[in-house]
């Protein structure tokens, strides 16, 4: 397999390690893109299930435009010529956007690109591909009967969920065929994946983002966020598709911060695995100097009832398939269209109440997490079940619930969130989540990057 170069002894390079290999002239975007689409077309990898849509040639005249900029030292960010995945949920200028279905496969193609990839471009980043997703992000766990699913890192001869529904965006940085990726979180939908692949995942203060040109889900919730293989990638990535100034994570000193554990919802019914490297995580960060407090959070109790007739993923995205619906249920996902068309028995009060009751939830829910830096949690309860033994609707149905569950909380209460590997060398994955309110994503990322740091010296 090609290696990434001579001069980049660490197998999982970072963007800050691959951008200064970039200016010292050590190694070039076209090297990085020769070797990200070598991972892509082994017959023995996942990269057939994992992408969609590669056009390997565009993105060798992309890589070697970008390392003539550099040369003329008119690189436009620090970024330029690393490979970068997207999700296949993103209007890319020229490509059929199919958001993971075969509903909209024979749609025209996007006539520009949505700000966010645009805002990736201009960067100078090299879209290596568009990656595989749960039909419509409508699933934590990424099994998609239409295009394969690509299997997780751990155990893959017993082929596990890569989560989802980025599930290709966190298969792609963690196979190396790409070195960061961006996907969508709605419910969960970067943080999932990215836990069960062992990388960095990040759900934004939804609002930050602009949703143009992105196939929604339910607007109320959904946030574009990276994937990649630690926080500073990801904190880079999102200063870009916010559109705002790259800043340098500070260097926080654990000692004496605030950190909650809420009790509802978010400990029940642990996998053994998860419990072990939660608890583990935990102890890591008290001798480190955090406080950790174990804390009710009763305001996650208004969740349920708020999504008893499908809450807003129902009610939103019905709105918006109707019509395609009517067109082409037959070829959607079974799995997934039964549960968009449950937002068809929701009536406009249904709907204002629901608005209501979520705004007075992130009262509620900022309130509780004012006294603390932020909320701990496992990401996800479980870890990947085997996609053999999802075949019965009653076990997807559970395995599905339990993926969503911890970060679906955050997404509810307009949060930001973050999900840390946490597990050891060739055990299960397990992610660690931290959220943070609203608005308040630089302060959780620069605690998220302290927590790394914590984490991997302990």
């Amino acid at each position: 397999m090609r290696q990434w170069g001579s001069a980049l002894t660490n197998s999982s390079p970072t963007l800050n390690d691959l951008s200064q290999a970039l200016a010292d002239g050590k190694i070039t975007s076209r090297t990085l893109a020769e070797a990200c689409l070598e991972r892509i077309q082994d017959k023995d990898g996942e990269g057939s299930r994992t992408f969609l849509q590669v056009d390997a040639d565009k993105v060798r005249q992309t890589a070697d435009a970008m390392d003539k900029l550099r040369a003329a030292n008119a690189a436009p960010s620090r970024f330029a010529g690393i490979p970068i995945s997207v999700k296949d949920l993103f209007d890319v200028q020229g490509d059929v956007t199919r958001a993971g279905s075969r509903a909209l496969a024979d749609s025209p193609s996007a006539a520009r690109d949505a700000t966010v990839i645009a805002r990736v471009r201009q960067a100078g980043f090299v879209i290596i591909g568009r990656t595989n997703m749960t039909e419509f992000a409508y699933s934590g766990l990424g099994i998609n009967p239409h295009y394969g699913t690509p299997a997780n890192p751990w155990q893959r001869a017993t082929p596990r969920v890569p989560g989802g529904s980025s599930s290709g965006a966190a298969i792609s940085v963690s196979d190396g065929m790409a070195h960061a990726a961006l996907g969508t979180d709605t419910g969960g939908s970067c943080r999932i994946p990215a836990a069960f692949a062992g990388i960095v995942g990040y759900k934004p203060t939804a609002r930050l983002i602009p949703q143009d040109g992105i196939v929604p889900l339910a607007p109320s919730l959904d946030a574009a966020g990276p994937l990649a293989r630690s926080v500073g990638c990801c904190a880079s990535v999102h200063a870009l598709l916010s559109g705002q100034p790259e800043i340098e994570l500070s260097r926080l000193d654990l000692s004496g911060l605030r950190f909650a554990i809420p009790q509802t919802f978010a400990l029940d019914d642990l996998d053994k695995p998860v419990a072990r490297a939660f608890e583990a995580a935990i102890d890591r960060l008290s001798r480190a100097g955090a406080r950790i407090v174990n804390v009710p959070f009763e305001s996650f109790r208004r969740i349920p009832p708020m999504n008893a007739k499908g809450g807003f993923a129902a009610m939103e995205s019905y709105a918006w398939h109707r019509a395609l619906i009517d067109k082409k249920r037959a070829v959607y996902d079974p799995r997934v269209v039964n549960r968009i068309v449950k937002g068809a028995d929701g009536t406009a009060v249904d709907y204002l109440e629901l608005l209501a009751a979520r705004k007075a939830l992130i009262a509620a829910a900022d309130a509780e997490l004012a006294p603390f830096d932020a909320l701990l949690m496992p990401t996800v309860a479980i870890v990947p079940p085997r996609i053999a033994d999802l075949a019965g609707d009653e076990a997807y149905s559970r395995a599905n619930i339990l993926s969503l569950r911890n970060t679906s909380l955050i997404n509810a209460t307009d949060g930001c969130a973050i999900s840390l590997p946490i597990h050891e060398p060739d055990d299960a994955p397990v992610g660690l989540m931290l959220a943070g309110r609203g608005g308040d994503d630089q302060r959780l990322l620069a605690l998220a990057a302290a927590v790394e740091t914590a984490l991997a010296v302990a």
